[in-house]
Parts: C-alpha cells; structure tokens; sequence
C-alpha cells in the first residue's frame, strides 16, 4: 500500500513539473513578436509586421510645423529615424499637468542618454504659451534642450494633430471644434516610422513603467 502511494506521488509530481514547464514553453512562445500599431480613436491594436506592404501604407503622423522653446522650427524631420513620445498640455494648467510634465520628467531621465528616443509637448493654448513662457516652463521642470521639444504654434494645426492624427482624446464618436478646448492626460508612443504603437496614462505610475518597457521593446525592432 505504501509503494502504491509512493507510486502514485512520483507520477503525480512528475505530471505537474511536466505541465508547469509545458506552460512556461506556451508562455515563451506565444508572447507578441511585435507591438501593435493603432489608426483611430477607439485604439483597437492591428498587428502588423514591420517592413512589410501593409505597415508602409499603415497610418503616419503627418508632417508639421511648430516652434519649439528655443524658438527653433519643429518638423517631422526633426524626429527622423527617433522613436518619440509625445503629449498635449499648456503652461498654465493648474490641474493634471504638473503631474503629466512630472512623469514627463521621469521618462526623459530613464533615456536621457539614448540618442534614439525624444519628446514632444504640444501647447493646447498656443497664444499664450509663447515662445518665452515654453522657456520658463522648460527651465523650471530641467527640460533638455532638443532632447524634449515643448512646442507653440498655429491652434487649428495643433488640434488637428491631437484630435484627427494623434487621437489623444479618445472621446469616442463626440464631434469636437475648433472651440472645444483639447486636454488629455494621455501619453502616445511613435515609432521611427511616425505609426502610433502605444497610449499610456501619463498620471498612472504603472503605465510609465509599461511605457518604458514598450519603448525598450520598440528599440529591437528591425
């Protein structure tokens, strides 16, 4: 009886370390080869692979022209070949953007020496964040000249790269004017492409920490 139980243990265990590394394997292979890439406001992920017809033909963020703090002009050429990370925000804010630019802040800190990856801070009041009050806002929160672009220009263009481009709002359906005011706590990761490839929470201190990881992943892409 007591060799049938001592059977029985072996056998049992055995099983169980066999499926626990059958599911280690699962686990191993079925993780995502890529991250996924997203083209309208309901971010509902496409997979696609990198390099191929359909990701080429995929949505880009288009180009633009704003000026930045240094009041140097900002173009798509500007983030040639970078992965950047980008959110909507103004000076002004008494609410979620202290704590937006503060995380902000983190994020530049995690690549501050990686040459691959910048930021990008688009003003939602364009007319009052000039050029010289970008420049006390970088100044008090240690942005890194040309590494973090804080960016003021024509409204009507900054709205429609965060509403119709970006789709930072995620107000799904609700049709929004000029007049609307945009603001979002929203943070987007771009590829060196211009397709979106993620949406974090910029106030989520978990959603920074995927979004570090996301831009590590992003980086081995071929």
């Amino acid at each position: 009886m007591r060799y049938l139980i001592l059977v029985i243990l072996i056998v049992t265990t055995s099983c169980k370390n066999k499926l626990k590394k059958e599911n280690i394997k699962i686990a191993e292979t079925s993780r995502v080869a890529y991250l996924p890439y997203y083209n309208e406001e309901s971010f509902t992920p496409n997979w696609l692979t990198p390099g191929t017809s359909e990701e080429e033909t995929f949505h880009k963020i288009p180009d633009f022209k704003l000026i930045n703090q240094l009041g140097d002009t900002i173009t798509q050429h500007t983030f040639k070949d970078k992965i950047y990370i980008t959110d909507f925000f103004f000076t002004s804010c008494p609410g979620i953007c202290p704590k937006m630019t503060g995380n902000m802040v983190k994020l530049q800190e995690a690549f501050k020496e990686d040459s691959d990856v910048l930021f990008l801070s688009h003003s939602v009041t364009p007319t009052i964040d000039t050029i010289d009050e970008l420049k006390k806002y970088a100044d008090t929160y240690g942005v890194i000249d040309n590494k973090w672009h804080l960016v003021t220009g024509d409204k009507t263009a900054i709205y429609n790269l965060g509403r119709n481009q970006y789709f930072v709002e995620n107000d799904l359906g609700e049709p929004k004017n000029i007049d609307d005011f945009l603001h979002s706590e929203n943070f987007l990761l771009i590829d060196k492409n211009k397709h979106i490839r993620g949406i974090y929470n910029g106030l989520n201190r978990a959603s920074m920490a995927q979004l570090i990881t996301d831009v590590k992943a992003l980086k081995l892409e071929k």
